[in-house]
């Protein structure tokens, strides 16, 4: 669709994440005025208006996105869902953002259900709210119109286009990583087999070398199988150690002792060494394996 967005409206009053997120998104690829009232039917039948989840249609040809039509069996979805489809981003945002479903949840089901869904008490999701999530969507829903300019009109503006940058980023890293990684098997003293995901350094390294490994090796159906992370140390010439997805099956901090390993976190979740040699980064794996399975 090549017509320019003139403006985005949404619904009045209370607002939600999913709303509030959408209109976020939707000023990453149109900057334009955001007005809190109800559509007119000019607004519903014109493309140039973005119409978000209000207006009761979901027609992406004429830029609108309501969910609240659906029926109530209908798959759990909300209105950034709708907008992250129309500009082709969904299915990395479902692989990568963990909590867009339990935003879609929220949004479709309430709160009861959707903590039976994730397995946990009702409670839970309010201990894990955040003072900046309500006091953004506080302010969203008092406003009647956001200009460019306005501090919170920016603010929407920056998560939007961070959402886009990080879904596109990291899928740009995992294409990458297809030719700069190495699954290392190895095996302890006792002979116990696990394997660690090496980083190779390249000329060309991101500012954070670790980004994107979690997902990566998620996407290689490795989960149960890798334990630790290697990568580049952006501080120095050497290499980061960590636990994939904080395994306790590996302790760093008695690593500390080693004279080419100049951190190791007391928590024992990662170290930096200068060591640069595969050999000596495997010794030093094993050697944390053992640590984890000695006796405290």
């Amino acid at each position: 669709m090549t017509q320019p967005v003139s403006s985005i409206v949404t619904h009045p009053g209370g607002a939600h994440k999913d709303d509030f997120l959408a209109c976020c998104l939707s000023l990453a690829f149109h900057p334009v005025e955001i007005f809190r009232r109800e559509p007119s039917p000019h607004d519903l039948a014109a493309p140039a208006v973005c119409v978000v989840d209000v207006g009761g249609e979901h027609d992406p040809a004429r830029r609108n996105f309501d969910h609240h039509q659906f029926d109530k069996d209908h798959p759990p979805i909300c209105a950034l869902s709708l907008v992250l489809q129309n500009h082709g981003l969904y299915d990395d945002a479902l692989a990568f953002c963990e909590w867009l479903t339990t935003a879609e949840w929220l949004d479709a089901r309430g709160p009861v259900v959707t903590a039976a869904h994730l397995g946990v008490d009702r409670d839970l999701l309010a201990k894990l709210n955040s003072p900046i999530d309500m006091t953004l969507i506080r302010r969203f829903s008092q406003a009647t119109v956001l200009k460019p300019g306005e501090p919170l009109w920016e603010v929407m503006r920056w998560i939007g286009e961070d959402l886009v940058a990080y879904l596109g980023s990291l899928r740009d890293r995992l294409r990458a990583l297809a030719d700069a990684v190495e699954f290392w098997k190895l095996e302890t003293p006792g002979g116990e087999v696990f394997e660690a995901l090496f980083v190779a350094r390249t000329e060309f390294m991101p500012s954070d070398p670790s980004f994107g490994l979690d997902r990566f090796v998620a996407e290689q159906g490795a989960e149960e199988r890798v334990l630790a992370l290697v990568y580049p140390d952006r501080r120095g010439l050497g290499y980061g150690l960590s636990r994939f997805r904080d395994s306790a099956l590996l302790n760093f901090a008695p690593l500390e002792a080693e004279e080419d390993v100049h951190f190791a976190h007391k928590q024992g979740f990662v170290a930096k060494t200068s060591a640069t040699s595969p050999e000596r980064l495997k010794e030093l794996l094993i050697k944390a394996r053992g640590f984890a399975s000695a006796p405290k």
